[in-house]
């Protein structure tokens, strides 16, 4: 069977995505569902666009932008104590500038949660109140907070432990940043006008130590945001809960029914966002980064059956860091990685991720997708055994686009810093996928407006769910032609694939490219500046 470029989402996997993935890692293994506070739930990596003309140049062009979200499904009621960071974890962002899979920048950020024990007179004796804030909140560390969060940022060089670790501090010299208070409503803070001005409060500018001269400032934020990710979370974990003409129509997509579900949408999450000159992350001539964010909690807990009055006291925290979470690529664990070795990802490190090919190179998910949509594991899997077609993209980045000069396979988000950002408008919803459709499936990406988008690195625009599912069903084959046709940037037969991988070898042929979840990714609102995702659900709304 022919691939039609006519198909609209389809080559959508093309060559992309690689990632096997239907949500971003929300509740993904069983260790981390009794530790939300160190889920990891997405990490963004991209060249910045805010300002950035239609040539891509000018505005915050020259800097990258990481996101590493965490505490997935945030009702926006959940109060009274919301969704604090834990001060007893480390949150990390690992960065590989130079391909072997192993962190040479890492940024590393623990938090302090100071109670400031409000209290009101209630006849003759001054009483603790039950509340985190006892009046309306405008400004930082607010007087009328009852829990004041703040964090410092260390920047390492080499091993995460054993490197070089130097202070990120503000422009003015303090080290010590301010979190704005999660969107507790809007008699608190205020509409989302009025909450997005205190947030922006928290925006502060930095000093990046040991970066180029004239490139050492940067941003960093930490707060709550809304969720960005759109997925049919639902309905994907009831077995794919909706008929398969209606995900292989891309006319359906955020259609009444089972599409348009952005249930998602209606929660928050908290973000550690960072902008750093593109210059003071590559290494040597090699313009590709690798990126993955984990986080840690001590090895030891001590619980104490009568705490003392104050702040988290219950716990006591020592030893050595263990690291419990880790996401680089969206949903790898969570719909890659099979349940016995979930927990077992998420305390590993990308240099030792041959330990977990065979769930790439023989995936689950085409086979589950085939039992539950048509009843039969064969019916919609690929045949090209092992697909080497996945493990080239996933674990080594697309010659041409985002692989690096010298690569070690390993799951991390990889991003071609050289490679120009897009402005939001213009950008391809389907990254480098949706390129090889718009020039029509040319040999020669030459003339693509949009190569800055997943699996080169990842935007909030980005529309990774239907990319993967799209990759895992076989696409990439089919646009790869059985003469391992596809080329990227005058490139030939990238990637190398082996020689089952074609057409003849993807039961669902070319409508393999159709495959989406009935949400659209691009129809979720996001800032077009930093710290990009959207203003948080207020935890009650005017009436």
């Amino acid at each position: 069977m022919q691939f039609k470029f006519g198909n609209v989402a389809k080559a959508c996997l093309l060559l992309v995505t690689a990632s096997a993935a239907m949500a971003a890692s929300h509740r993904e293994a069983p260790f981390i569902t009794t530790s939300p506070k160190v889920d990891g739930t997405d990490f963004y990596m991209f060249r910045s666009y805010e300002g950035v003309s239609a040539t891509g140049t000018g505005g915050r062009s020259d800097y990258v932008t990481m996101i590493a979200n965490y505490q997935p499904l945030q009702g926006p009621y959940g109060g009274p104590n919301y969704f604090s960071m834990d001060p007893n974890a480390l949150y990390e962002i690992h960065l590989d500038n130079n391909g072997d899979a192993k962190e040479d920048i890492t940024f590393q950020f623990r938090f302090t949660n100071k109670l400031n024990s409000v209290a009101l007179p209630i006849g003759s004796a001054n009483v603790a109140i039950p509340l985190i804030q006892a009046g309306a909140v405008s400004n930082l560390t607010d007087a009328n907070l009852n829990l004041n969060e703040t964090y410092t940022v260390a920047m390492v060089r080499g091993d995460r432990r054993k490197g070089t670790s130097q202070s990120v501090a503000k422009t003015n010299g303090a080290s010590t940043f301010e979190k704005p208070v999660d969107y507790i409503g809007t008699k608190t803070l205020g509409d989302a006008t009025a909450y997005e001005a205190y947030a922006q409060k928290h925006v502060h500018a930095v000093k990046v130590p040991g970066c180029p001269a004239g490139k050492d400032t940067g941003y960093v934020f930490v707060g709550q945001r809304q969720e960005g990710f759109a997925v049919n979370l639902g309905t994907v974990f009831d077995l794919v809960n909706a008929p398969a003409s209606f995900l292989l129509d891309p006319a359906n997509k955020d259609a009444a029914g089972q599409g348009g579900k952005h249930y998602i949408q209606k929660n928050n999450v908290t973000s550690i966002a960072l902008e750093v000159h593109k210059d003071c992350l590559t290494a040597g001539s090699d313009p590709v980064i690798g990126g993955w964010t984990t986080a840690s909690m001590r090895q030891t807990r001590l619980l104490n059956g009568k705490p003392a009055s104050g702040h988290q006291t219950s716990e006591k925290a020592g030893g050595a860091w263990v690291q419990v979470s880790r996401l680089g690529n969206p949903l790898v664990n969570e719909l890659v990685i099979g349940l016995p070795d979930k927990d077992k990802f998420n305390a590993s490190k990308p240099q030792d991720d041959t330990q977990f090919l065979t769930y790439v190179t023989n995936p689950t998910l085409p086979a589950l997708l085939g039992v539950v949509l048509s009843g039969s594991a064969t019916a919609l899997a690929p045949t090209n055994l092992p697909r080497t077609d996945l493990a080239t993209v996933f674990l080594t980045g697309i010659t041409g686009v985002n692989k690096p000069t010298s690569a070690t396979p390993s799951e991390v988000l990889r991003l071609n810093t050289a490679i120009a950002p897009v402005q939001f408008a213009d950008q391809n919803r389907l990254g480098v996928a949706g390129e090889v459709l718009r020039v029509g499936g040319t040999a020669n990406l030459a003339t693509a407006k949009d190569l800055a988008g997943f699996p080169n690195g990842r935007r909030p625009k980005d529309d990774v769910v239907d990319i993967a599912l799209v990759a895992v069903l076989g696409g990439l084959c089919v646009i790869n032609g059985d003469n391992n046709s596809l080329a990227l940037n005058g490139v030939p037969g990238v990637p190398s694939l082996t020689s089952a991988c074609k057409a003849s070898s993807v039961p669902l042929g070319g409508t393999s490219a159709n495959i989406h979840d009935g949400v659209d990714q691009a129809t979720v609102p996001f800032l077009n500046r930093f710290p990009y995702l959207n203003t948080p659900n207020a935890g009650s709304a005017a009436n």
